[in-house]
């Protein structure tokens, strides 16, 4: 399916779930390009030392400004373009879809999605608005037919985990939002990047949604929970945030940080993720690739028994 590899670029490499598509695209033999900023004496050393880690994969870093020119001039090396984004530089990606339509060879472009089905989701304002810049972008690819692959991959599973239960804190107590009784899906970083490049990749996919809706990932939090703390021997004691707490938060908080309790609302209160039915004509990741043995929430949960959380600081992407 996959033939010849192809060169994948990839915008926002360097981020939370960026960092995992360029270890995926480069585990399945892709020439794989990371566009990022210049590096300088004011780099983060972690960011300095991730790019140590690319160099060290045979990841060819190019680095540069959001400029028209210069994303032109990168774009032209290669096939498929994955962008990874975060929120506030959302609307960069109008400049990289000018280039891709101008340069003319591109495969395939993934925009900065990896969240909710925003074309089925209707949440509170503030998430709202945050998904119509998503949406933009999508009209803008569809407008300019740059061939593409929209994905849906839901929850970052890790992030998630360690958000809910708190599995590294010495604490007897848990918030559950809402009820604890909507259901979600809970995605491993790590899967949710295989699947991205594998999709990149697929003439199944050209021009079409993704979503990536595993059946051993789908779970409520009152669930997550108690399979938790049959796993660590510890009780949690539930701390209910209610629906018109969040509805009342996403009010009042200042714009970004209204964003996150409206995400929290869409999720894990009205149970967004799960709120409409898969139809024939709708592609789902694991039926798509049944041979790709993806991490279930109870290997997940495992991992946090042994393994420390990946950093949780740009999740909310």
């Amino acid at each position: 399916m996959e033939g010849m590899k192809s060169r994948i670029l990839v915008f926002g490499g360097t981020g939370y779930i960026g960092k995992y598509l360029v270890k995926a695209s480069v585990s399945l033999g892709h020439p794989t390009l990371v566009y990022t900023r210049p590096l300088n004496s004011h780099t983060a050393s972690s960011k300095t030392q991730l790019c140590r880690d690319f160099n060290s994969m045979g990841v060819t870093l190019v680095q540069g400004e959001l400029e028209y020119d210069q994303i032109l001039a990168v774009v032209k090396q290669v096939d498929i373009v994955i962008c990874a984004l975060p929120y506030p530089q959302l609307m960069e990606q109008l400049k990289i879809i000018d280039a891709i339509k101008v340069a003319g060879n591109i495969k395939r472009f993934l925009p900065s999605d990896f969240g909710v089905e925003e074309d089925r989701v209707n949440p509170l304002p503030p998430f709202q608005a945050f998904l119509d810049k998503k949406r933009k972008i999508r009209r803008e690819i569809e407008a300019a037919r740059i061939p593409y692959t929209f994905i849906s991959a839901n929850c970052f599973g890790a992030y998630f985990v360690n958000y809910l239960v708190r599995p590294y804190e010495k604490t007897t107590h848990t918030r559950v939002y809402g009820n604890g009784h909507a259901k979600a899906v809970l995605n491993y970083e790590e899967d949710i990047a295989m699947y991205s490049i594998k999709v990149a990749n697929d003439p199944r996919t050209c021009n079409r949604v993704v979503i990536y809706r595993p059946p051993k990932n789908i779970i409520s939090q009152n669930d997550l929970i108690s399979l938790w703390e049959k796993k660590c021997g510890q009780n949690l004691l539930k701390d209910f945030v209610t629906e018109e707490e969040i509805v009342n938060l996403s009010e009042t908080l200042p714009n970004p940080d209204n964003i996150p309790v409206s995400i929290l609302h869409s999720v894990f209160v009205r149970g967004d993720l799960m709120n409409f039915e898969l139809g024939e004509d709708d592609l789902e990741a694991s039926q798509l690739y049944p041979d790709y043995s993806y991490t279930s929430i109870d290997q997940l949960l495992n991992l946090f028994l042994v393994h420390p959380p990946p950093p949780a600081s740009a999740a909310f992407e």
